[in-house]
């Protein structure tokens, strides 16, 4: 379990110093607000897919926590080339992760490196932290006009 938290820290720290897709896109075909109102992060996804909803391009902005910041770096680096039902069904894998008993070791079966996150579980403020990209994935996905948001 050590070594474990230790790769969880590591990959936090790596991902919330450098986080990978950061910036803007000029002309995004979709793109939607998340926030975290007990955390206070705030981010921007933007997509451009192809005729098949295939991820092609993807960036984020905004300002978060380090497990935010983390979790957005990730999942962006996760969706490229992925279509929207991979990048939903994924979606819900995460969310049986982190949000399950944090006696028992979740399930990582087909998360590759978001598996890291599976720490989060033993910290429930947290939990929204993580999950705040991904709900503003599917929000994009969707074309949904409101924000989406951890509450």
């Amino acid at each position: 379990m050590d070594d474990l938290r230790e790769l969880y820290q590591t990959v936090i720290l790596d991902h919330n110093k450098a986080p990978r897709n950061f910036g803007e896109l000029e002309d995004p075909d979709r793109q939607a607000d998340g926030h975290n109102p007990l955390c206070g992060d705030r981010l921007t996804l933007h997509l451009q897919l192809d005729e098949n909803d295939r991820v092609v391009d993807v960036k984020f902005s905004g300002q978060g926590c380090a497990i935010s910041t983390a979790s957005t770096s990730l999942m962006t680096e996760y969706a490229l080339g992925k279509t929207k039902d991979e990048i939903l069904a994924t979606k819900a894998l995460f969310h049986e992760l982190v949000t399950g008993n944090p006696n028992e070791e979740g399930s990582t079966d087909g998360l590759g490196k978001l598996a890291v996150f599976g720490g989060v579980r033993e910290f429930p403020a947290r939990v929204k932290c993580a999950t705040l990209a991904w709900h503003t994935m599917e929000a994009a996905l969707n074309n949904d006009e409101q924000p989406a948001t951890t509450e």
